[in-house]
């Protein structure tokens, strides 16, 4: 199973070239992983959103590792783009999100990515066991890893 975060392409993701720049591609993943795994009183959150991702949190998020295959160049789109997110691989103190980037419309994939997550404990600054929660919530999203070709 999946979520969709739709995330608007900003005017300062785009390089000289019109497209959005590699870099700024994280940024976009980066919203996407807030959006789908952060719990909010502000926003209406979905059933993977269950991370504290206020100042008072008790556990922080930290990213281990990230890998992006780029499969075509991401126009400006005045409608966000669709990103789909998913569990890759459920750890003792880490969770691997997985991503597939799409056109607002779906009929086109930009990029396929991949986050390695580390939660910590606020107090301690160290790695810290997922959860029965995590592990609950999580466990419905666990699909196969992203295949990057290159590896």
């Amino acid at each position: 199973m999946r979520e969709t975060a739709h995330v608007q392409v900003r005017w300062a993701d785009l390089d000289g070239y019109g497209h959005v720049n590699n870099a700024a591609l994280f940024t976009l993943l980066e919203d996407a992983r807030v959006q789908t795994l952060w719990a909010s009183d502000e926003l209406e959150a979905g059933p993977m959103a269950i991370v504290d991702g206020s100042p008072r949190a008790e556990s922080w998020t930290v990213i281990a590792r990230q890998e992006a295959e780029y499969l075509g160049q991401i126009p400006h789109h005045r409608r966000p783009l669709q990103i789909d997110v998913w569990i890759g691989r459920l750890g003792g103190a880490s969770v691997q999100v997985c991503y597939e980037v799409f056109s607002p419309d779906r009929s086109e994939q930009y990029a396929k990515a991949a986050t390695t997550v580390v939660m910590v404990d606020a107090a301690s600054g160290s790695p810290r066991r997922l959860t029965e929660a995590e592990r609950a919530a999580w466990e419905p999203y666990v699909e196969d890893p992203i295949d990057f070709r290159h590896r």
